[in-house]
């Protein structure tokens, strides 16, 4: 398969606007789900696990099926697939959906984020297996490392986050507690804060565009939900740490 390099181009810049303008219409989008939902809103609802499975599958699936092909792929571009962005959504799919206990989701809000998945995980398959070029030197490279070492403790971050946040809650309790633990200590969002990191470990250890616009994107999507939770503890808990910051310890 060869590379269809412009419409690659074009879909990066695309999710590139997508997530800034996501930046100016952050509040409105905030309370289509999750904890900051408006009452007034009436839409169907699908069970979190289910709902997590289903929109996260496609990100996973795709990639997986650009590698059938016999035309030949980047070996290098198929590992760092398989051992980045393939891996943390095989978490997201297997442990996370079927561990949380998060409170249902839109079902419009559940086909958004599947469609999305659904075309990144093509865009990010299709550009690490067909359009990079690794030569014999990249693994070798500081960026390569950095980049790989960034991701996983990004993900360690996340994991390890959201099993505390995962504690917080028995089994069919819909309350909010404050949540403590690891960098929960120092920030709200400490579990966004590790999947930034991710993405922009993941952006360096492949340097390109279409990996550089899913970490644009991922902030600007989960960076204002970092902050209104941080906003949400603070009006609902009077003795919520004053010093704990939203995203980044010490700095917002």
């Amino acid at each position: 398969m060869h590379c269809y390099e412009r419409p690659v181009n074009h879909l990066s810049w695309a999710i590139i606007l997508i997530g800034l303008g996501h930046l100016v219409y952050h509040k409105k989008a905030q309370s289509s789900y999750g904890r900051h939902m408006t009452h007034s809103i009436q839409a169907r609802m699908v069970p979190a696990k289910l709902a997590w499975f289903l929109q996260e599958m496609p990100a996973l699936l795709i990639p997986l099926l650009l590698m059938l092909p016999s035309h030949k792929a980047s070996s290098m571009g198929q590992y760092l697939l398989l051992t980045t962005f393939c891996l943390h959504y095989f978490q997201r799919i297997f442990v996370y959906s079927l561990l949380t206990r998060g409170q249902p989701f839109p079902l419009n809000v559940m086909l958004g984020a599947g469609f999305f998945c659904l075309i990144n995980g093509f865009l990010q398959g299709h550009y690490l297996l067909h359009c990079a070029n690794f030569d014999k030197e990249w693994s070798t490279a500081y960026r390569y490392r950095i980049g790989l070492l960034v991701f996983y403790i990004g993900m360690a971050i996340n994991i390890h986050s959201d099993y505390l946040l995962r504690k917080l809650r028995k089994p069919k309790e819909v309350v909010y507690k404050i949540p403590t633990g690891g960098l929960f200590e120092y920030v709200s969002g400490a579990n966004y804060l590790g999947e930034i990191l991710e993405w922009f470990g993941y952006a360096l250890a492949t340097w390109s565009l279409p990996t550089l616009s899913f970490a644009v994107f991922s902030l600007c999507f989960i960076g204002p939900r970092a902050h209104y939770n941080h906003r949400f503890y603070q009006e609902k808990f009077k003795e919520y740490p004053q010093f704990r910051k939203a995203l980044i310890p010490f700095v917002f």
